[in-house]
């Protein structure tokens, strides 16, 4: 966690304005929230839906020592340590920038369309068998998530697994900057954000960003299977100075699964090197994320047993594939984080894979940002669900009414119905399901479908 003087504080943050006898006042730790202050951080008010200006005096009533101010903003406080700034936001990832400098760190930077938070948990295991680690807590990967969690980070840590997310093109490269990272991940190449980005090609350019800040002999662990991926890396300006590791299906690849067997306890799988692993983990996708974390420890020098052992160990970041049992004798899957077209298809093949239920239901929200072919996407989910293998289809929003328009096509009456509402979904799960039932819940994260898991729950 940063401990620094204000004064240095002022000058890490390019601000102004600190009045001198504030100047040897020590910090520890930031927060841009007022209610969630511990004793001697420093607040930065950010302005998005409210305007954290208007609860500096708040924040220093409940312990913090000083606060940035941003210059457009009128009244500022008397009688309170405040840095004046240009930009709150842009000064937080300034801050974040020169701390992260002046720790001898390694970074890993995580980005991806899905597996991001998966990955990065497993990432952080295998290495917290070694090292001491620090990782993004849950989902903070955005322009104030990352600055957040680089300022978390204690002196003597020695690696870094920070999750960078994105939403438009140039905001992976400003995360890059912030962390400079010394081995970047992408996961692989989606649908997400085509609504904003336009298309495959424009998500892969945006993902790629990560690699602008790499130095020479830093490493790049990205997808093979993907041939975006492929033509792109080979055209990179730095492509001859880092290390490049490509993962995937295909047997073209550096690294990739011989053998999958997955149970109830988890995966099994055997690599081409034919050194085999195993996983507490549904989902071939998973075996994917697995080989990054693989494939990262080797690359600290780790040993295949503490390997094992850190993938063995893993804890996965809640709302993904997430397994709960309910009073009722039901199993319920919470996967709502978010949802896409291609961790749709991968949740669903995982599910059907599961064996050891005696009816498999499954809850779909719509999936967001998808644009002008939202309908596509949706209809094409609904195309591959299939009777034999999952019992129940229910859907939530108006763009799900199209999974299970097309899903009717194939099932019996009654087995597909579409609703609006979570508390007409949750009575129709409670109406179908019975002790022993497995119902799986995915959406996108503005569906919030958490909320139907804690009420089966």
């Amino acid at each position: 966690m940063i401990q620094r003087r204000l004064l240095e504080i002022e000058q890490m943050v390019i601000g102004e304005g600190l009045q001198t006898e504030y100047h040897s006042h020590l910090i520890a730790g930031v927060s841009i929230n007022s209610k969630v202050i511990s004793p001697g951080n420093l607040f930065i008010p950010i302005v998005r839906l409210k305007n954290g200006h208007d609860y500096v005096e708040e924040a220093i009533q409940q312990g913090a020592v000083a606060s940035l101010w941003e210059k457009s903003q009128p009244n500022p406080p008397k009688g309170i340590p405040l840095i004046f700034v240009d930009d709150t936001l842009i000064a937080l990832q300034h801050l974040a920038r020169s701390y992260r400098n002046q720790l001898s760190v390694n970074v890993i930077g995580v980005t991806g369309s899905n597996g991001k938070t998966t990955t990065k948990d497993l990432i952080n295991s295998v290495l917290s068998t070694t090292y001491k680690v620090h990782k993004t807590k849950g989902n903070l990967n955005s322009q104030i998530g990352l600055p957040l969690t680089i300022l978390e980070i204690e002196e003597d840590c020695e690696i870094t697994v920070l999750e960078m997310g994105m939403s438009e093109h140039g905001q992976i490269q400003r995360l890059s900057e912030i962390a400079e990272p010394n081995v970047a991940v992408i996961t692989m190449i989606g649908q997400s954000h085509i609504l904003t980005l336009g298309s495959r090609e424009a998500i892969a350019d945006a993902k790629l960003e990560i690699v602008t800040n790499l130095k020479e002999q830093s490493l790049l662990i990205y997808n093979g299977d993907e041939p975006l991926l492929n033509k792109k890396v080979q055209t990179l300006p730095n492509a001859n100075q880092i290390k490049c590791i490509k993962f995937g299906e295909s047997s073209l690849n550096d690294v990739y699964p011989v053998s999958i067997k997955e149970h109830s306890e988890g995966i099994d799988f055997t690599l081409n090197d034919e050194s085999i692993y195993f996983i507490p983990l549904h989902g071939k996708h998973n075996v994917y994320n697995a080989i990054i974390a693989i494939k990262i420890g080797q690359h600290f020098n780790l040993n295949q047993q503490r390997m094992k052992q850190g993938l063995k160990q893993v804890e996965i970041t809640e709302m993904r594939f997430e397994m709960l049992k309910a009073k009722s004798g039901i199993t319920i899957i919470n996967d709502a984080w978010n949802a896409s077209p291609s961790s749709v298809k991968a949740a669903i093949e995982t599910f059907e894979q599961l064996v050891g239920y005696k009816q498999k239901i499954i809850v779909l929200g719509d999936m967001l940002e998808l644009g002008q072919e939202e309908e596509k996407y949706h209809r094409n989910i609904g195309q591959i669900l299939n009777p034999n293998t999952i019992d129940y289809i229910f859907t939530i929003g108006e763009r799900a009414k199209m999974i299970a328009q097309e899903a009717k096509l194939k099932y019996k009456k009654g087995k597909v119905k579409a609703f609006l509402t979570k508390d007409e979904v949750i009575i129709e799960i409670l109406s179908v399901c019975n002790p022993g039932d497995v119902v799986l819940v995915k959406g996108s994260r503005g569906m919030a479908l958490e909320e139907v898991v804690q009420k089966l729950i």
